[in-house]
């Protein structure tokens, strides 16, 4: 039987998204973006905007949301939850899973990727290529680890927060809300909500949208 899947966003993120699809056998894959409708992205066609996709959802056997910011992933996310769309979740046969992790609805894991005993990822999550997530963490909805970045044991990350590539969170270790945490840092200590993080070991960075 064949199985179809509808993208939200046919950008980068989203073509990625789309090839581990395709890896994962899902024959029929179509994007929704509000730019380029009529054309394609890749060998995948652009085939109406994303307010389209609302009335049509159940014309899929999943759906999946590919953008790469986190608030507006997780807010379409959220929306199609809402209109009752089929929400797919999405592991690349080549990704490390234990039968004893949890991984919520819409989440991305991919190539090289290793999700360990007792994890818990939630809704509209990315777990990117190499990442790894260790024993019994918990990551909140709409949270990316860019490639590379690594979770010690026992560390928990809020919602909408992005661990940039390479970065690090030691073991234990609690991350807030809309926490961003550059490329190649090192996290030894609790970050608050709202705050960038960058170094090794991290500091916090002003925010250019702070006052």
């Amino acid at each position: 039987m064949k199985r179809s899947l509808a993208i939200v966003g046919a950008g980068g993120h989203g073509r990625v998204v789309a090839d581990c699809a395709e890896a994962l056998g899902w024959d029929r894959i179509e994007f929704f973006d509000d730019k380029g409708v009529g054309t394609a992205s890749g060998p995948w066609p652009v085939i109406g905007a994303v307010e389209a996709l609302f009335e049509c959802a159940g014309d899929y056997d999943g759906v999946i949301v590919g953008i790469g910011a986190n608030r507006a992933r997780l807010d379409r996310h959220r929306a199609l939850v809402a209109r009752g769309a089929a929400m797919a979740t999405l592991i690349h046969p080549r990704a490390t899973v234990s039968r004893h992790a949890c991984i919520d609805v819409g989440t991305v894991v991919f190539a090289g990727a290793a999700v360990n005993f007792g994890a818990v990822i939630g809704q509209a999550c990315i777990i990117n290529t190499g990442a790894t997530v260790d024993h019994d963490d918990r990551l909140s909805d709409g949270v990316h680890l860019s490639p590379g970045a690594h979770l010690g044991g026992g560390a928990t990350v809020g919602e909408c927060s992005w661990i940039g590539l390479g970065a690090s969170v030691r073991e234990g270790v609690s991350i807030g809300r809309n926490v961003r945490i550059g490329a190649g840092a090192a996290v030894i200590a609790a970050a608050p909500d709202d705050v960038d993080l960058v170094g090794v070991p991290a500091r916090p960075l002003k925010r250019s949208d702070d006052a």
